[in-house]
């Protein structure tokens, strides 16, 4: 080969690699600094059907966008339904199964500790209701009286058992979906990884689900938005909350619903029931000092609704509840003691 294609070639790899590395950087904020500040890394990225973002203060040049997405990955290879081979899905399929990673017996726990103390309003073996009312993989809404009695047979989390390295079914065709703490596991996992890094102060977000540590670059506690159920284009928050060393969790019946012969069908599944809820509830903050906790609490008093969301919140110091519920047509909130000092309650 001539020394012309020689250096022709070369060039050509030149462009195609700086070509690659620019694309890569194009999805990472540059780090933001100003006079005596450290700096802010921001970046962003999909998962779980959703986005993520991720921002910290690092003194030195700390990219770790690479690593998020590839926990995330592994993540979700284990507790995602919509994976045909993840592992959950094998144990939907199976009578039994035996734990590879490390992120199925944890949510178990968590399951198991929170389905006690709701009674039931928190439970994961709901995910056949929750396909057969149209908001799983199957895209199903039809529910004759019938199948909603059939299908209640097959629900209960104590129709499971399991320890640290397998899990197994006491009742043939019982299903797992942990869709309702799996976001907030995720930011839990993500915030894991910063740490191990020594970071201490960021901010992880899946989803709307929220964990925060430490300050920002402006050395002010994080602040978090939560939706207006009801948004206009005059007040799309309801609450703007300041955020330090702990998680928030949000789930409402606002976004995720159909409607089907001039009825509303919301997301929430009552365990209980079969059906979706119906009540005043409209959307449920969780404040935990994770946030697999925060997200499933939430979940759970969208259940279990306003009155049973105060009790448990009362209970619990480690938890905080702000909830905006609907009374005599007009939207209320109601935010825990521990956390009113912190939320301020944007004025029309």
């Amino acid at each position: 080969m001539s020394n012309t294609k020689k250096n022709a070639l070369y060039s050509l790899f030149l462009l195609a690699l700086m070509g690659a590395v620019w694309l890569y950087r194009s999805q990472i904020t540059p780090p933001l600094k100003s006079e005596n500040q450290t700096p802010l890394f921001s970046f962003q990225g999909k998962t779980m059907g959703t986005t993520y973002t991720v921002k910290y203060l690092a003194d030195k040049d700390l990219n770790l966008k690479s690593s998020t997405d590839s926990i995330l990955k592994i993540f979700n290879q284990s507790l995602s339904t919509y994976i045909s081979d993840s592992e959950i899905s094998q144990f939907n399929q199976q009578d039994s199964f035996q734990f590879k990673l490390p992120y199925f017996y944890p949510v178990l726990e968590k399951s198991a500790e929170i389905y006690q103390v709701t009674n039931g309003a928190f439970d994961p073996t709901v995910m056949p209701l929750v396909n057969a009312w149209g908001f799983g993989p199957e895209k199903r809404a039809e529910m004759p009286q019938n199948e909603v009695d059939s299908l209640l047979k097959l629900i209960g989390f104590s129709k499971i058992q399991f320890d640290n390295k397998n899990i197994q079914k006491l009742e043939k065709n019982i299903q797992l979906d942990f869709s309702a703490l799996a976001k907030g596991y995720g930011v839990d996992v993500v915030a894991q990884l910063l740490e191990t890094q020594n970071i201490e102060n960021y901010l992880v977000e899946i989803g709307g689900e929220t964990r925060c540590k430490g300050l920002n670059n402006k050395n002010l506690t994080w602040k978090i938005g939560i939706d207006n159920p009801k948004a206009n284009e005059d007040q799309k928050i309801t609450g703007i909350v300041q955020l330090q060393d702990r998680a928030i969790a949000t789930s409402g019946n606002y976004r995720n619903f159909y409607i089907r012969d001039g009825k509303k069908y919301a997301h929430t599944i009552s365990p209980k029931t079969g059906y979706p809820v119906e009540h005043s509830l409209l959307s449920a903050s969780v404040f935990a000092p994770d946030c697999m906790t925060a997200d499933a609490y939430a979940t759970a008093f969208m259940v279990a609704g306003t009155e049973m969301a105060k009790t448990i919140a009362e209970k619990m110091p480690e938890l905080d509840v702000f909830l905006i519920y609907e009374e005599e047509g007009k939207l209320q909130t109601y935010a825990s003691k521990g956390i009113q000092e912190f939320i301020e309650i944007p004025r029309n």
